[in-house]
């Protein structure tokens, strides 16, 4: 043990890493960042090495100890005594180091909790410097030698940082801070991914090789005449790629070979971006070693009412990421954590598969992402079936024509996708006889609710009525454990059932699952989501002719009377949608695109402006500043926050897992619907809610009628 292993990084209730430690993973994964987007590295190892030298004050160590501390004593902020040692640097290397101290956990000014280098001096001035140089000529001759031991150059046993350096590397920073152009850090952002991905695991070894590594997805180049876009170019000098076509066309592998570098592949919804997962990484097997699956959209952390939100990066520098828009989305609001993700994103791959459009405010936001997905040298790939013509138009004119490979079939091509026949139907009640003959003839049943509630209803209607075929209800409000069970479930077993079964499903399903089933029940939605909850529905093609194919029903229940009903979308627009269907006839492929424009005449365009970090082609947020909310999560009603059940929490199994195990534990929610329940929230992992045990079942998910605080304790789960 040497002099300064006592010196910590984290309470012992967060890992208790030792600060050397801490600087030094720190250190040697921002010098594979720095390598990887060609900035000095030596300059970043030793913006490194500062970014946390303050924690050696014995005030940090004391808090970090004993939290017990008094709200009414100052605030003592580590970045503001890392700065301190400055002097240690070049002068002409200041601002890119300050960079990467300053602003690495709060924003320099307007900061939720006023904690900001700029928000302390405006409200305690010189009296915060003092402060944080108590004892200063003592614990600075220690952090000078933890300093040395880390081969920090220049640094020999008479090397002194006095007050004097420190008070002048202190207003040197404030000068700095105030006067910052309006524009994104990379330096910062660089910092923040190295600070998470040594913070978040142990393993150096395990990540060092393979990080910022491009993946070969020459698997892809494969060709089949089933799948018509296999069978042409994607060689072609085009930075972006546009491609419309069915589902079951070949999109996920023509997208994914117009690929030249890192690729961030994001899906619409959760179940969309597992079933994404599986397939890549079963596709490449070692041919890629670093695939990840980023499940979290922010962390939400209340504190006295206040609510802040930080957008969730994962660890940077993935060959593929696989996620859904939702968790880009900060590069165009600029919230907490945002440079990291500009900085991971910039130069990479893009696919952007299904950008559905019943969200304005979701589309109003994907439309800005492009736009500075496109400013940060992106190569940005669109891919879909069921997208609107004036949105279409949008996008390409974001992209630029004139750089954009744009694919789309011919009408003899979209004949052959021609598979399900549409009844339209009034209730549920009237297509009893329906399921009745399908369950005899062991057909594959598929029904698709819009709420999760409505599904619920539905399974236990089916449960009672057909005790004995197999049955399943998914949703998205399972832990994810449990819904990853049920996903592999739902593709290995009951997609290849040869006795018939009946699956009851919500949204979940609609996009990337690979699944065929035989018969559809689905409530009325957007024209856009309708389609794409066709496709499971006699999905795989074979080479018979058109006059031998067998077309499958699918029926297709009335739009609710009321808007409340049709939440969570708008009632004109299941009207429209539903409107436009053929009722008891084929529904044609190269129709689809007229439907589509018919529901979807014009863009109801939401000005974000106000909120966005990247305006009229310039960034309107300063450097080293973020914003500590947005209206993102409340306007998009999105899964944003985590919960997880009173067994899991009172056993001590979350918190004693691993990163990954507290993921798998985690039922996502939307903050919406639990911000009036008073539940628990615990302060570690993703700060998750706890839901009481008797809200809960593996088979069922989450009862939304038991979650609230009389019903902990009730030892009463589901079985």
């Amino acid at each position: 043990m040497n002099n300064y292993d006592h010196i910590l990084a984290k309470s012992v209730d967060n890992g208790g890493t030792c600060l050397k430690e801490h600087l030094e993973s720190v250190a040697k994964f921002v010098v594979m960042a720095a390598r990887n987007v060609g900035v000095d590295e030596e300059i970043a190892r030793l913006g490194a090495l500062l970014h946390d030298i303050g924690k050696v004050s014995p005030e940090f160590q004391k808090r970090l100890i004993d939290k017990r501390y008094s709200p009414f004593e100052s605030p003592f902020r580590h970045e503001i005594a890392s700065l301190f040692f400055l002097q240690l640097v070049d002068k002409t290397l200041w601002p890119h180091v300050i960079d990467m101290i300053v602003a690495h956990h709060k924003s320099v000014c307007c900061d939720l909790r006023k904690m900001g280098i700029l928000d302390l001096d405006e409200y305690a001035g010189e009296e915060i410097l003092n402060f944080h140089l108590s004892g200063f000529s003592t614990w600075s001759v220690e952090a000078v030698g933890l300093l040395r031991e880390l081969d920090f150059p220049g640094i020999t046993q008479e090397t002194v940082v006095t007050e004097q350096d420190a008070k002048e590397a202190y207003l040197y920073t404030l000068d700095y801070c105030r006067n910052t152009k309006k524009e994104w850090s990379l330096w910062k952002g660089m910092l923040i991914g190295a600070d998470h991905i040594a913070s978040a695991t142990e393993s150096l070894g395990r990540y060092l090789p393979v990080l910022f590594t491009t993946p070969n997805v020459h698997f892809y180049d494969r060709k089949n005449e089933l799948f018509p876009l296999s069978l042409i170019g994607s060689n072609v000098q085009k930075k972006h790629t546009f491609v419309k076509a069915p589902t079951g066309a070949g999109k996920t592998d023509f997208l994914l070979k117009r690929c030249r570098g890192r690729i961030f592949y994001t899906l619409p919804f959760q179940a969309s971006i597992n079933a994404m997962y599986e397939r890549i990484s079963s596709d490449l097997k070692d041919d890629v070693k670093d695939v990840r699956l980023l499940h979290s959209t922010s962390r939400l952390v209340i504190e006295e009412n206040k609510t802040t939100e930080k957008a969730i990066q994962d660890k940077f520098g993935a060959a593929i990421k696989i996620l859904t828009p939702h968790q880009l989305a900060s590069i165009a609001l600029g919230t907490k954590g945002y440079e990291a993700i500009l900085f991971d994103l910039q130069g990479c791959d893009v696919i952007l598969d299904e950008i559905h459009t019943y969200s304005e405010m979701m589309q109003a936001i994907v439309l800005k992402m492009i736009e500075v997905m496109n400013r940060i040298g992106c190569r940005i790939h669109v891919g879909t079936a069921t997208m609107p013509s004036v949105l279409e138009r949008a996008v390409l004119n974001l992209m630029g024509k004139d750089d954009t490979q744009y694919v789309d079939l011919p009408e003899n091509i979209l004949d052959s996708f021609n598979r399900h026949i549409i009844h339209k139907v009034e209730t549920f009640t009237e297509l009893f006889p329906i399921v009745q003959q399908a369950v005899c003839e062991k057909q594959k049943i598929l029904i698709v609710c819009n709420r999760v509630a409505n599904a619920q209803t539905i399974y236990k209607l089916i449960e009672e009525t057909y005790p004995q075929i197999d049955k399943m209800l998914i949703h998205s409000r399972f832990r994810r454990e449990d819904r990853n069970r049920l996903e592999k479930e739902l593709k290995e077993v009951y997609d290849k059932s040869l006795h018939g079964c009946i699956v009851v499903s919500t949204q979940v399903v609609e996009v990337s699952l690979d699944i065929s089933f035989d018969l559809m029940i689905t409530e009325a939605a957007p024209i856009d989501a309708l389609i794409q909850r066709f496709g499971r529905i006699n999905r795989r093609r074979t080479t018979i002719s058109v006059a031998e194919r067998k077309y499958k029903p699918i029926y297709v229940l009335a739009p609710p009377a009321t808007k409340a009903e049709c939440l969570p979308y708008m009632q004109d627009v299941l009207e429209r949608s539903y409107k436009v269907l053929p009722n008891n006839s084929l529904l044609r492929e190269v129709e689809l695109q007229v439907l589509i424009d018919e529901v979807y005449s014009e863009i109801n365009e939401i000005d974000i402006s106000l909120d966005a970090v990247f305006v009229d082609g310039q960034w309107r947020l300063k450097k080293l500043r973020h914003l500590s909310k947005s209206a993102f999560v409340e306007k998009l009603d999105i899964d944003s926050i985590a919960c997880i059940t009173q067994e899991d929490d009172e056993t001590g199994r979350y918190l004693n897992a691993t990163f990954e195990e507290r993921v798998r534990m985690e039922i996502p929610m939307r903050y919406s619907s639990l911000q009036w329940k008073k539940l628990r929230q615990l302060s570690v992992g993703s700060h998750p809610f706890v839901i009481p045990d008797a809200a809960y079942s593996t088979e069922k998910g989450v009862d939304f009628s038991k979650i609230g605080p009389e019903y902990y304790g009730t030892n009463s789960q589901f079985i």
